[in-house]
């Protein structure tokens, strides 16, 4: 019985190691704080909220579903990483050669955050939650954990599972905290500092984006 506990703690504590890096909840907090501007705090806990299920879902889903999935359209990993790659450089230019200024007032007076929540609901789960939030290499790294933990026999197998649901839930909860309290970081900063970390961020999503992208090549030709 101590086996099967301390084995399904080990479980739940490699999930999270390898997953808190490749989420990077704090980092990627700060990243997509400038979606969240203009909003108040109850609808950027509401935004946040969907986002982290949103992340819960395409972890789960993966676990799950996602080999599955790749075997039925012909795709490998490496691929994802690629493609995933290409997605999160190309959010990440965006942002670089953007510009848009948050101290410009906005022409037409709006409700409390009415017109931004409606602008941002179409980007919550793309570019938000997929694939800035939980991408290709969250995906590549829950495939390599599913292997990992395979069993032969079925109470074995949801054990492992769930000891990696655990994992992903706890992941989760950091991004609700972070997600929700970038804001307070960035503006105790300055304005000033604020733009300069925006413009860092998105730099370094572009880093991130090249880096699983040339991850993806270099899979592709030592495979």
């Amino acid at each position: 019985m101590f086996t099967h506990i301390q084995s399904f703690l080990e479980i739940v504590f490699l999930g999270f190691i390898a997953l808190f890096p490749v989420v990077n909840p704090i980092g990627t907090a700060l990243m997509v704080d400038q979606y969240f501007t203009g909003l108040s705090r109850s609808e950027r806990v509401k935004a946040v909220r969907k986002i982290s299920l949103y992340a819960m879902g395409i972890c789960v889903f993966t676990l799950f579903v996602g080999h599955w999935i790749l075997e039925l359209f012909g795709l490998s990993v490496p691929i994802i990483q690629l493609g995933g790659g290409i997605m999160i450089c190309k959010i990440g230019w965006e942002f670089l050669t953007s510009d848009k200024s948050g101290d410009s007032p906005d022409p037409v007076p709006q409700g409390p955050g009415d017109k931004e929540l409606s602008e941002l609901e179409g980007k919550l789960f793309y570019p938000i939650t997929f694939p800035m939030t939980t991408g290709a290499g969250t995906i590549a790294v829950l495939f390599t954990l599913s292997a990992h933990v395979q069993e032969k026999t079925f109470s074995g197998y949801m054990l492992n599972n769930a000891a990696l649901l655990i994992s992903i839930l706890a992941i989760c909860i950091l991004i609700f905290i972070f997600f929700v309290n970038a804001g307070r970081l960035i503006k105790y900063m300055g304005s000033h500092n604020e733009k300069i970390v925006n413009r860092l961020m998105a730099f370094l999503i572009f880093c991130v984006g090249l880096q699983i992208a040339v991850g993806g090549i270099t899979n592709l030709i030592h495979g």
